[in-house]
């Protein structure tokens, strides 16, 4: 089967960010599948106009520089997802096709995604990684009744055309149905890369021994995005009384976005709160193979507790507990398996006490990383979860896009 596979922020190992997309669609080929990713290129650099492409592991992707950060305003993000949204379609229209898949976020992928399959008169399928508009609306991010208007169509438009809807928590495929019922949606969440982040004990040694600040104290790490959602600072007023408690407990926020200047500021006033700039997905295995506990944020909003952070499945395919301060399906799961800490979603008095008594409980920790093990062995290996994406796809190929009205 040949397959456009739509996604504006593809990265491979190399590069920091999630690499969902990059592991399905190797695997894809692996399977005997082509596979073209359509996406952006937002390295840093001066910007040079038109495509390049290259092979990763037998995908061919396709990058076109369209500058994107966190820190950019409102109305300038928007300008690149439209950029995206016409190049993304144009390029698409001219490649050869028997199925279409987007992935969002931006929901603006759908436009190209639908285009090209309507165009090429193949199935189109479609994958949620955030529930949009719901999620901006209930955070106060999408406040003008044009704006929430339009990226209601635009879910709709996705959703209508869908073959069928791949969506990254049970929250999310709610979510989907209850805006459209009757769409065909499977739960396909983020995955544990166990290969990834099997790593050789001497290395982590070496880390830690390199960093004089952290040799064989207690370590949390924080890894990923600090943008608006994920109110990481929340783990540095933990960390305030944890450094009354126990001092000699360190924690590591590596990560990047628009909230980081702000946490950073704040870090300040405690010299066992270390912050690094991202770094490639391929450096994260030893980061973690370090950590005693990881641990996953988000801001005090409901809407929120349906995400499935790739923070979350590393720390599994690393064999260690997570703490996390929202409720919803991961907190049941750490509830139900011993695999992590749910803390209280705003009192991070009561969060510092609670962590820093996890911390130094060896058997706790033991007991924790065996119960991580196994979710990640039994519930969320990347090779059991692409299956399931791949029977997706086989069965959207099998049948014509869902035509319903509205």
């Amino acid at each position: 089967m040949r397959i456009v596979y739509i996604h504006q922020y593809y990265c491979n190992p190399g590069m920091a960010g999630g690499i969902r997309s990059y592991e399905q669609a190797r695997r894809l080929v692996a399977r005997g599948h082509s596979v073209d990713v359509i996406t952006t290129d937002i390295t840093p650099g001066a910007r040079d106009m038109g495509w390049k492409v290259t092979d990763d592991d037998g995908v061919t992707v396709h990058w076109f520089r369209v500058p994107y950060n966190n820190n950019m305003s409102y109305a300038r993000r928007l300008r690149a997802f439209a950029e995206f949204m016409i190049l993304a379609g144009t390029r698409a229209a001219r490649l050869k096709a028997d199925l279409v898949f987007a992935t969002s976020t931006p929901l603006t992928v759908a436009v190209p995604g639908v285009l090209a399959a309507k165009l090429r008169r193949v199935p189109f399928v479609f994958e949620v990684r955030d529930l949009w508009p719901e999620v901006p609306i209930e955070m106060g991010a999408l406040r003008n009744p044009v704006a929430r208007g339009l990226a209601g169509a635009l879910a709709n438009l996705a959703y209508r055309n869908a073959a069928e809807v791949v969506a990254l928590s049970p929250g999310m495929a709610a979510g989907v149905v209850a805006r459209r019922p009757g769409t065909p949606t499977t739960v396909i969440p983020n995955a544990a890369d166990i290969d990834l982040f099997t790593v050789d004990p001497e290395a982590v040694r070496r880390f830690r021994a390199e960093h004089r600040w952290l040799g064989d104290r207690p370590l949390m790490v924080y890894t990923g995005a600090l943008g608006a959602v994920n109110g990481v600072e929340y783990l540095v007023r933990a960390f305030g009384r944890i450094r009354e408690l126990d001092p000699g407990i360190q924690l590591l926020i590596v990560g990047h976005g628009r909230e980081w200047e702000s946490t950073k500021a704040l870090a300040a006033e405690n010299p066992n709160v270390h912050m690094w700039e991202k770094v490639p997905k391929s450096e994260l295995p030893v980061i973690l193979g370090a950590a005693t506990m990881s641990s996953s944020t988000v801001r005090p909003i409901r809407g929120l507790w349906d995400n499935s952070a790739n923070k979350f499945f590393d720390a599994l395919a690393a064999s260690r507990p997570i703490a996390i301060n929202y409720g919803g399906w991961q907190a049941d799961l750490l509830t139900e398996t011993g695999a992590g800490l749910v803390l209280d979603p705003e009192d991070t008095e009561q969060a510092g006490e609670i962590l820093a008594r996890h911390l130094r409980d060896d058997l706790w920790l033991h007991r924790a990383r065996e119960a991580a093990h196994r979710l990640a062995v039994e519930r969320f290996s990347r090779d059991m979860l692409f299956d399931r994406f791949e029977e997706v796809l086989d069965r959207a190929a099998g049948r014509s896009p869902v035509r319903s009205g509205g």
